[in-house]
């Protein structure tokens, strides 16, 4: 016994938290943090969050529709110009702030206090967009409970919901094929049911006046907000495990249905219309704009989800590879849907006999009435509904899933003695406090709630955070230091492509965005309803509302230092004295024994004389403590 174990002993022994995750077992992937903060259980918990994260609702009703208006194929050149401009760059640069600190969007300001106002306005946005985010849930569950039917509800006029101007849009069939309805100052059953019996939009006279709360409505979001709870119970390690079903599911379904549109008679005519090559829109600024909105939006960029993911990998986990697969899986996703969406506009425009441009339609309009209207045109329609439908719910949980994690995981990072060890009741806390202020949304008049919302939560405020995060990085902790971080974590450097949308290509995208937003500026409507002076300054003071936390947060900064008001202004810009790696472990150069509580002074010799030899990383940890020395002896 004893000669196994001595032979046990001399068994050369790889370093447990320098290995990648690739390498590691399940179990092994525990050791990299502290128990009490928790972290992803498994190898693909990370890479599938963030995939359901930036593949959501968007990619099935906005990516389709912004393809065919701005250029159809050729939409595409700017689509993957700007995602390489501006997507994978911010991308990559928020999961590197993440992962080398562990901590989420408001503690990680210790890289420079200065700006913590900016995680705070993070927190605004994404809590705002979380409300109304889980209403659109809850209207998805309604359409799901309706489609366990025989016939589906919105296939027929002639119920109470209906009125004079109701007309079943279905085309007459002849030996020549479908003849062209006159279908001017009609509506269709689907949606009729959707404003006068869902919403229930007749009982309001308008956002001032939403009338009394849809209890249908006001189930279906309980419904929706338990689901999220259940899933969020215990942090990473139950949402790292739903998300194996949410994220992977909608595939499925997307192919059963992409497989069903492009077998029906007409698909060729909407795909066609989809992806036909209109390359003299790329001679507008619009379509360059739509793109670079498109892939700001779709990728989650700036609402701190993929910060807070991130927080919980292993040191060494292989971020640089993971950007690439979901940012270009989110972008094939949103391909791959355009398809399947099309198809059925097109079987749909041959059944009516009017052009596809006619029954083609983005937002929530698309869910809950196109696409359903499309559904009772086809065999099983009940079947066929409850699988889209289906599809939406899993789409949008796991979105909602990191909402309310940026959201815990911020807090509790600031106030870990508390609120660690309550986690739970916390997050249950949180997902009540959102149900009840959703309950605006649940009212006749919900629907100009949540347009408002949507409209303003996350408009140019989000736009001028992901510019200051991004400024803030590259300018005041300084891209250099940035990239040495990233080479002790990773192993190598950002290359100039990285540097160079980091310091100048990415930021001045977003600055024309911001500026083509403020120019472009257009009041929000819902149809014919225009919304009134006050709503509209409300919506604005909301946007401004994020963009002023960055401003306050500074006067925190430099009110919390002593000095000069120049003085204080650069001390508040320096890292706080515990910022880098949160394990002692993983602490080398400039971050030695800055950790609270650090017994050594040197942790690559801990390493050294606990597992013998020296590791890949080890070796570039030699070598970013040879850079530094050298920067040292430079400067002096």
């Amino acid at each position: 016994m004893k000669k196994l174990q001595g032979a046990h002993q001399r068994k050369p022994i790889t370093p447990d938290l320098l290995m990648t995750p690739s390498d590691q077992g399940d179990v092994d992937l525990d050791m990299d943090f502290a128990a009490d903060r928790g972290n992803w259980t498994g190898k693909l918990d990370f890479l599938l969050s963030c995939i359901g994260y930036c593949v959501g609702l968007g990619n099935v009703w906005r990516f389709p529709y912004r393809a065919y208006t701005n250029g159809g194929g050729a939409f595409l050149v700017p689509y993957f110009l700007m995602l390489a401009i501006c997507g994978i760059p911010l991308f990559f640069l928020e999961l590197s702030l993440g992962q080398f600190s562990s901590l989420g969007p408001l503690a990680v300001w210790k890289i420079s206090p200065l700006f913590k106002g900016a995680g705070a306005a993070m927190l605004l946005i994404v809590g705002l967009v979380a409300i109304y985010y889980n209403m659109i849930i809850a209207y998805v569950l309604f359409y799901l409970f309706a489609s366990l039917t025989s016939n589906l509800p919105w296939e027929h006029c002639g119920n109470w919901w209906n009125t004079d101007l109701c007309l079943e849009h279905r085309g007459s069939k002849d030996g020549n094929g479908a003849l062209p309805l006159n279908l001017t100052g009609t509506v269709s059953p689907s949606e009729e049911y959707w404003s006068r019996y869902v919403l229930h939009i007749q009982g309001s006279q308008g956002i001032g006046s939403p009338g009394e709360i849809r209890w249908n409505l006001c189930l279906c979001l309980l419904l929706a907000w338990v689901i999220v709870f259940l899933c969020i119970l215990k942090g990473v390690k139950s949402s790292g495990k739903v998300v194996y079903f949410t994220a992977t599911f909608p595939y499925l379904i997307l192919l059963m249905l992409l497989v069903r549109g492009v077998t029906l008679p007409g698909a060729w005519k909407g795909i066609q219309f989809y992806l036909t090559p209109q390359f003299h829109h790329l001679l507008s600024s619009k379509v360059w704009i739509e793109a670079a909105l498109q892939i700001f939006y779709s990728l989650g960029v700036g609402f701190g989800g993929l910060l807070t993911f991130a927080s919980y990998n292993t040191f060494h986990q292989n971020i640089y590879r993971d950007t690439f697969i979901v940012t270009l899986g989110n972008a094939i996703t949103s391909i791959l849907a355009g398809f399947a969406i099309f198809s059925v506009l097109g079987y749909m425009s041959q059944e009516l006999g009017v052009p596809v441009d006619q029954v083609a339609k983005a937002g929530p309009g698309l869910a809950f009435v196109v696409y359903p209207q499309a559904m009772t045109m086809l065999p099983l329609s009940p079947f066929w509904s409850f699988l889209f439908f289906f599809m939406l719910l899993t789409l949008g949980l796991d979105s909602q899933f990191a909402f309310l994690e940026t959201i815990v995981t911020a807090v509790t990072d600031e106030f870990p003695y508390y609120l660690r060890p309550k986690k739970a009741v916390f997050s249950g806390l949180i997902c009540v406090a959102m149900y009840l202020m959703g309950l605006v949304l649940t009212t006749d008049g919900g629907m100009y709630w949540l347009v408002l919302l949507d409209d303003y939560s996350a408009s140019f405020g989000l736009m001028v955070v992901v510019i200051t995060t991004c400024l803030a990085v590259t300018r005041v902790y300084g891209i250099q230091r940035f990239c040495r971080d990233i080479h002790m974590m990773l192993g190598f450097k950002p290359g100039l492509y990285f540097r160079a949308c980091w310091l100048f290509l990415s930021p001045a995208t977003l600055l024309a965005l911001l500026v083509y937003s403020i120019v472009k500026y257009q009041p929000s409507e819902y149809g014919s309803y225009r919304f009134p002076a006050w709503a509209e300054l409300l919506g604005i003071l909301m946007g401004l509302l994020s963009c002023l936390m960055i401003p306050a947060g500074m006067l925190v900064a430099v009110l919390r230092e002593e000095g000069s008001l120049w003085e204080r202004l650069q001390q508040a810009s320096r890292p706080a004295m515990d910022w880098g790696p949160s394990l002692e472990e993983n602490r080398t150069g400039m971050y030695v024994a800055t950790l609270a509580g650090s017994q050594s002074p040197k942790p690559l010799m801990v390493h050294m004389r606990k597992y013998g030899g020296i590791t890949s990383f080890e070796n570039t940890a030699i070598e970013v403590d040879r850079e530094i020395a050298e920067e040292e002896e430079s400067m002096m």
